[in-house]
């Protein structure tokens, strides 16, 4: 059971994210009373609907009351998540979360009893009301500003309507004021009065996704009377910007917040820049996660409107441009329309005093106690202002390697490691989310084996890391052995030293004299294994903890742009950056994405839209290089000589969508092909257009560029490396004579330009599908930082609209199916494989579509791979293919229970996956299928949105 000072951190029904405790809560009955929130009346209930279908027995059982104690911490946990900061809830309002917790938990007869017994009180308490003499409603009274007035119903209608203007044909704003109403008591401060609103339109989020937008205006209504100060109508937000603009970048400077060099800028005509009616175009979980996260604020107080927001951050980017106020402007119209978004620590940071504004860090770890603890204070001094770590810690010694300094045994990698997973977690970028790190090892390091441990539940404590994550860096030579069924030995890199910075045939060569020595009797610490023993290994961890990612070392390297200069020795985070690193150089990357659905033109992509677009958001990229806070001068040093960005895309799913498309399909895999090359023929153009105007990079004689290799000519280097094993497609479509002679003409601006990052979270601002997902589910609850959202896919509504068939049972099948359509039979078929969910799709087109991607790309992709009744064979084979159509990494393996295949799956038996998780938070722990030449001997991890670790990787966002 909840108490008043448990966390929300540490179980399912908790209250860590605010000071709130249980006495803050109060509960409206139906008579309009007030009382406290008592959880032991919530126990009550559900024991009493656990009695009606098992009798006094069967309740009385250990597990049914292990079960009411957990679906009741479940449900004030849910309650609590909406309003963490304290406040009132309606009778009905735990109601629907104990059906809602009852469904989720599997107990569906016990629901059913539930839902009947409600029935049954809601139609005795009509006949007593018909009954019962009329008699006048009670006039209520709200607070506001220590005074007491009556309650205004024509103000609040006033209010819900004009949040639903231009809205009406799918909205009703009569429901919102009735449930708006139902929620007041006699004396409510008005500003629960204006979250009384908010939450009712919340909801009806899934009757229809426009009550999304109702939601995010009324929070807007309250967002702007806490930052001008006074309650603003959205018609007169236009003059109010005016007046407030100039006046919000003084406070922010004067707070400390803002770099003075802002006030330089003529904010008059920046102020008549901004177009407050962008303010309506965001859905709740966009604006909502905008306020409680990025908007600054001095004590808790914002002081910052989302357009001012977005100008803010366009002023910080355009500090060194020549005409500072006409590229502030192109970059806000750029970010404001949604068209483009910088990442995460761009969107917190620039403008800021701390402008640390770059995604992603990648390190090098010495093979010294001096360099090791170097490198986690640098971890630290880069994950403190949002930066997302990765870690190559290969050229550290193995266990038990010579220790010439002390004469003693290394104890290898994995103690540090666990270092470094406590300043993950000890440092977490200023409470705004947790720190992020992913540690690289290569495959023949001595400690490969304990370093598929690290996540496991089980084993030596200090030899495990819980919060951190890891990743294996693959050399082709393992994945070769592998499908030949041969041995691998592994080494202490104190003893192959050079193993570390060579790929392609040069490692082979290297490693098979380091063989030869061993074979010889020459070295003395080494192991030989099967081949084949290990990679199970690494796919029953990947299957049973989710770690380690499987990366692939040498088409990062063979295809690499800055093979001349250096090596790449790990991704980093979210495994899209393929950057060197060594000793002296600190890789960086800085990231943006371009809202691909926003570039669509009657089913096709628009390119002179998209190349405008992208033309402006390389500059912006570019632009953060000069600008950037750099906590460690090794990455300042990086990043100015070569010059990396990381330009990705988002709302693949989307653009799917529109085109009515399945995701599992060869039209899907076209279009994956054609929308990147389009993607990378502008960004690659834009950069010699900023070579053009401000110089190549310094690094780039010698390049693939100089030396008119182009990415997806770098394929043929490696097939000749690989000398087999690679199955791509090649063609391309449009005329890059352009881009080849410009190159030679005047070179790049970027060493890298182009990588697919996550978009976890600025895919929630904007409200379109995450980087290259498909679809999670239809109609979900998602949880975050800023509580609990209803997600349902407008696509989908729209088309069952059309055909009649979206009412409350359509939405209730949703919801008993975990969103899924493959078992509502009167969906069409047609529907049904357009709006295929992750887990139905097979990971093979996953794979196909990524590796059409990765043709044109410089970089990598943030790939996860969605699998339902994972086994060996599927595990086996999928990342298989991945390697064989030259991918360079993979992330995430999302793997369906067990324990929800059998509800969900189609009469074709078709289901790839939905899994449900009732926890309410964290990994769910199911068992699945052994399957043929690979066991896996570990329970299934199964993340989804909301999920602790979903979105960790919120550092490349």
């Amino acid at each position: 059971m909840l108490s008043s000072t448990s966390t929300q951190d540490g179980g399912p029904a908790s209250l860590a994210k605010s000071a709130a405790t249980l006495a803050d809560y109060r509960i409206i009955r139906r008579n309009g009373s007030v009382v406290g929130f008592e959880p032991s009346k919530i126990a009550i209930a559900v024991t009493k609907a656990f009695l009606a279908v098992n009798g006094g027995q069967g309740a009385a059982s250990a597990r049914v009351r292990e079960m009411v104690e957990q679906l009741t911490s479940n449900v004030v946990s849910a309650l609590v998540r909406r309003q963490p900061n304290g406040g009132t809830f309606h009778i009905e309002d735990i109601q629907d979360q104990v059906e809602l917790s009852l469904m989720r938990s599997g107990e569906h007869d016990v629901a059913r009893a539930y839902v009947l017994y409600r029935a049954k009180r809601m139609e005795e308490r009509a006949q007593h009301a018909a009954a019962a003499p009329e008699s006048a409603v009670p006039q209520l009274h709200v607070m506001e500003d220590g005074k007491s007035r009556p309650l205004d119903l024509a103000e609040v209608r006033t209010l819900i309507k004009a949040a639903c203007v231009d809205l009406e044909q799918h909205v009703d704003a009569e429901a919102i004021l009735a449930e708006t109403v139902k929620n007041l008591y006699d004396g409510v401060p008005v500003e629960e009065l204006h979250k009384s609103a908010i939450l009712a339109a919340r909801a009806l989020m899934e009757k229809d996704p426009a009550y999304s937008q109702v939601t995010a205006r009324l929070l807007m209504h309250t967002i702007r009377k806490e930052v001008f100060g006074k309650e603003v109508a959205q018609a007169d937000a236009p003059a109010e910007y005016l007046d407030y603009f100039p006046k919000y970048i003084k406070k922010g400077i004067e707070a400390d917040l803002l770099d003075p060099k802002l006030a330089q800028y003529d904010l008059a005509l920046l102020a008549n820049a901004i177009k407050p009616e962008r303010d309506l175009q965001f859905g709740y979980l966009g604006l909502q996660t905008l306020y409680d996260r990025y908007f600054l604020h001095i004590r808790d107080v914002r002081i910052e409107m989302p357009q001012a927001f977005y100008m803010r951050v366009a002023m910080g980017l355009a500090l060194s441009e020549v005409d500072r106020e006409a590229r502030t402007i192109e970059f806000y119209n750029l970010l404001s329309s949604f068209d483009f978004m910088s990442s995460t620590p761009t969107l917190f940071n620039s403008g800021t005093l701390r402008s640390q504004l770059s995604s992603c860090y990648l390190t090098t770890v010495a093979d010294d106690l001096e360099g090791i603890y170097d490198a986690i204070k640098e971890n630290a001094l880069l994950a403190k202002y949002a930066g997302g770590l990765g870690n190559d810690w290969t050229p550290v010694r193995s266990l038990g390697a010579h220790i010439k300094g002390t004469n003693g045994k290394s104890q290898g990698v994995v103690p540090f490691l666990k270092v470094v997973n406590d300043t993950a977690v000890a440092v977490n970028q200023g409470g705004k989310r947790k720190g992020a790190v992913c540690a690289y090892l290569e495959t023949w390091h001595m400690d490969i084996e304990e370093f598929l441990d690290l996540r496991k539940n089980t084993g030596d404590d200090r030899r495990r890391t819980h919060d951190m994550n890891t990743a294996n860096w693959i050399p082709d030579l393992f994945m070769k052995r592998v499908m030949e069924k041969g041995q691998w030995t592994l080494f202490s890199p104190s003893d192959t030293p050079d193993l570390h910075d060579k790929f392609g045939k040069a490692f082979e060569e290297a490693y098979v004299g380091y063989e030869a020595k061993a074979a010889r009797g020459e070295l003395r610490l080494f192991k030989t294994i099967q081949a084949n023993d290990l990679w199970r290994k690494m796919l029953s961890m990947l299957f049973e903890t989710g770690h380690p990612w499987i990366t692939f070392k040498d088409p990062c390297n063979i295809r690499s742009p800055q093979q001349h200069v250096g090596v790449v020795h790990s991704s980093n985070l979210c495994t899209e950056i393929t950057l060197n690193t060594n000793a002296s150089e600190i890789a960086v990357c800085n990231l943006g994405s371009v809202n691909l659905p926003a570039h669509m033109l009657d089913g096709e992509i628009d390119h002179v839209k998209l190349q405008r677009t992208i033309r402006t958001a390389m500059r912006m990229l570019d632009n953060v290089i000069d600008i950037n806070y750099y906590a460690v001068k090794k990455a300042r040093d990086s990043n100015l000589r070569h010059r990396p960005v990381g330009l990705g895309i988002m709302g693949f799913q989307d653009c799917l969508h529109m085109k009515r498309t399945p995701y599992a399909s060869k039209d899907a895999v076209e279009f994956a092909d054609r929308s990147m090359e389009a993607v990378c023929y502008y960004a690659y153009l834009a950069s010699t257009e900023l070579a053009e105007e401000r110089g190549r990079y310094s690094s780039y004689p010698g390049s693939l560029w100089d030396r008119g290799i182009l990415p997806q000519d770098s394929l043929k280097l490696l097939a000749e490396e690989r000398g087999g094993y690679l199955e791509t497609d090649s063609s391309e479509t449009m005329d890059w004579t352009l881009v080849r002679s410009r190159i030679r003409d005047f070179g790049m601006r970027n060493s890298n330009c182009v990588a697919i990052a996550p978009t976890a979270t600025i895919s929630n601002i904007i409200g379109v599908s995450a980087c290259i997902e498909p679809t999670y589910q239809n109609l979900y609850v998602k949880s975050n930082l800023s509580g609990e959202f209803t997600e349902i896919n407008a696509y989908l509504v729209r088309d069952l609209k059309a055909r009649g068939l979206w009412d409350e049972v359509m939405i209730s099948d949703l919801k008993y199916f975990d969103g899924t359509l493959a078992k509502i039979d009167r969906v069409p078929q047609d529907l049904r494989e357009i709006y295929a969910t992750a887990f139905e799709v097979q990971p093979s087109w996953i794979v196909e579509a990524a590796a059409r991607r990765q043709k044109w790309i410089d970089q990598a992709q943030s790939l996860n791979i969605y699998m339902a009744g994972a086994s060996g064979k599927k595990l086996d084979e999928t990342y298989k293919l991945a390697w064989l159509r030259g991918l360079k990494t993979t992330y995430y393996l999302r793997t369906m229970g067990a324990t929800h295949t059998e509800k969900s799956t189609s009469k074709t038996g078709a289901l790839n996956a939905v899994g449900v998780d009732g926890s309410g938070g964290g990994n769910v722990m199911t068992s699945a299928p052994v399957a043929d030449d690979i066991e896996l001997d570990g329970p299934a991890c199964v993340l989804r949105p909301g999920d602790a670790g979903f979105e960790e990787c919120e550092a490349c966002q």
